[in-house]
């Protein structure tokens, strides 16, 4: 009788012991979701001028480059007395002619705006699988022909 009584107790205390495995092991998972939630949650925005760096840092390394022609440079006002600098170029690309501008205000210590007039001749790095995606400047390289 006393070993029937240890058995009970024995299967009593197992019984308990995985129950609290059990809610050990939800708690647990509901702890990662909440930790997985959180971090994609915090995880920060990119603004336009970190998406326009990438964009020319890709253009840099998978575009192609062809000739073109600078067309125009216009300065536009922008928020708080700020001014755009907008260069206006044209290419061709498989008999398809592209006429594209680039903001390249933040790249203006690179570039000397009063010899961009017009007719200038470019290089122009383009998007082969989307010619319309093309750049003049960027960080580390320069289509500019001074």
């Amino acid at each position: 009788m006393l070993c029937q009584e240890a058995g009970m107790l024995a299967a009593a205390l197992f019984v308990s012991f995985m129950a609290s495995l059990h809610l050990y092991g939800i708690v647990l998972a509901v702890a990662g979701a909440a930790a997985a939630t959180f971090f994609l949650l915090r995880r920060k925005t990119k603004g336009p001028e970190e998406l326009e760096r990438e964009r020319r840092t890709w253009l840099e390394q998978v575009g192609r480059i062809t000739d073109g022609t600078v067309i125009d440079v216009q300065e536009i006002p922008g928020s708080d007395h700020n001014y755009a600098t907008l260069l206006i170029y044209h290419y061709d690309v498989a008999g398809v002619s592209y006429e594209c501008s680039q903001d390249v205000t933040y790249l203006r210590p690179l570039i000397n705006l009063h010899s961009c007039r017009l007719g200038l001749p470019t290089s122009v790095r383009y998007d082969p699988q989307n010619p319309g995606n093309s750049l003049v400047v960027s960080e580390r390289w320069m289509g500019l022909r001074q």
